[in-house]
């Protein structure tokens, strides 16, 4: 028990020695939090620029961009005479979508026929598009529910429409991009600090110390340092941050900490597995740099995983982020139950078990293991510790 106490007190007493450390394992949480949502603000995009062609220049189709206008995504900037005037306005960055009505769009209604109406959204900012399609398309909605009433009125009709579709969003209520993109992006932010912090300090070992060599009980008392700072970073996302930023949260509480404890303990053994291959410091941002966007998009929550090739998905559940992000969001914000999300959780308890052992491996494998009292145990003043 002592080895694993003294680890325990080496591993935070590593950490505070080391700057870096402590920036990355404690600052960058908490300057993340409030850093990263302050893009998404405002959640939901509104008055984005469009401009309109109409064609038909009639009492309806004046109508119609009135509706647009009045659509809180949307701001109808200019009514272009002609189609190659719309698209320069795009090009130079005016407009970001286009509502083409052809000639005798009035007529054709009047007549019992489909209106002729033509939505273009710029391509080249993909949830700008998005937004002002689906905009278009619910004013396009609205106007075609008051001309069927109306026209149904005009011939004497029950003023009822066919069908009125009414949504009403079940977990992100508010359907802002914060709510659906922070509360996935926070639980890799405290595996890539985690992992961060622990190469710096294994790097910074390797420096000054040579091979890094520990018994399983010292590296025991380490881990469950990190641990317990991952846990601590985890609960501060979950409960402060989504609660200060109003995020869908506190869906299924126990089952939240249950499977965030065991995401913590599956990145804590990946850390000390990645980090005793790093001989440089430095490395460790290099590393977070080039893997934090892939690690992301593996996840599924930005990306179909059924758009992904099999091998692929396959790759993704080696990493503790892919079934970790799935499981607290369902956890947190759906209130899934636990049996809901266990082949997640078998996944985190798998990867615990296989980064686990490679770390003990690893740390083992340079030869006959120092006592707890050897020198090459204790970090030196100024070293930044032992990972």
């Amino acid at each position: 028990m002592r080895p694993v106490v003294d680890g325990f007190v080496a591993a935070w007493a590593a950490i505070f020695r080391d700057r870096s450390a402590v920036a990355a394992l404690l600052a960058a949480g908490i300057v993340y939090s409030f850093y990263y949502p302050a893009a998404y603000r405002h959640q939901v995009a509104s008055r984005l620029p469009i401009v309109a062609v109409d064609l038909d220049r009639s009492p309806m189709s004046r109508d119609l961009l009135r509706k647009v206008d009045a659509v809180r995504a949307l701001d109808l900037v200019e009514n272009a005479a002609s189609v190659d005037a719309a698209a320069r306005l795009v090009a130079a960055g005016q407009a970001d979508g286009v509502l083409l009505i052809d000639t005798d769009f009035q007529r054709d209604v009047l007549r019992g026929e489909p209106g002729r109406l033509t939505l273009l959204g710029a391509g080249a900012f993909l949830g700008r598009s998005s937004t002002i399609l689906g905009g278009l398309s619910e004013a396009v909605a609205g106007f075609a529910h008051d001309a069927t009433v109306a026209q149904a009125r005009f011939e004497g009709l029950p003023a009822t429409a066919p069908l009125l579709l009414v949504q009403r969003p079940l977990f992100n209520t508010r359907e802002g991009y914060g709510s659906a993109v922070v509360t996935g992006i926070a639980i890799l932010i405290v595996q890539q600090t985690m992992i961060m912090g622990m190469v710096l300090l294994a790097g910074t070992r390797r420096e000054s110390h040579g091979p890094l060599r520990l018994p399983a009980s010292r590296l025991a008392g380490m881990l469950a340092a990190f641990w317990l700072l991952g846990m601590l970073n985890l609960l501060y996302y979950s409960g402060f941050v989504y609660w200060f930023q109003d995020f869908p949260r506190g869906g299924n509480l126990p089952g939240l900490l249950v499977a965030g404890s065991l995401y913590v303990a599956a990145v804590v053994a990946l850390g000390a597995f990645v980090g005793s291959f790093f001989r440089v410091r430095e490395r460790a941002m290099q590393l977070i740099v080039l893997t934090s966007m892939p690690l992301y998009f593996l996840t599924g929550l930005s990306w179909p995983t059924a758009a992904l090739p099999s091998w692929l998905r396959w790759l993704s559940r080696a990493v503790p982020t892919t079934p970790g992000i799935n499981a607290m969001v369902g956890l947190n914000e759906m209130g899934a139950s636990i049996a809901e999300v266990a082949p997640h959780v078998l996944n985190l308890a798998v990867l615990i078990v296989l980064y686990g052992s490679l770390a003990v491996w690893r740390y083992r494998r340079n030869g006959i293991t120092p006592s707890p009292g050897d020198a090459e145990l204790t970090p030196s003043p100024g070293s930044g510790g032992v990972a």
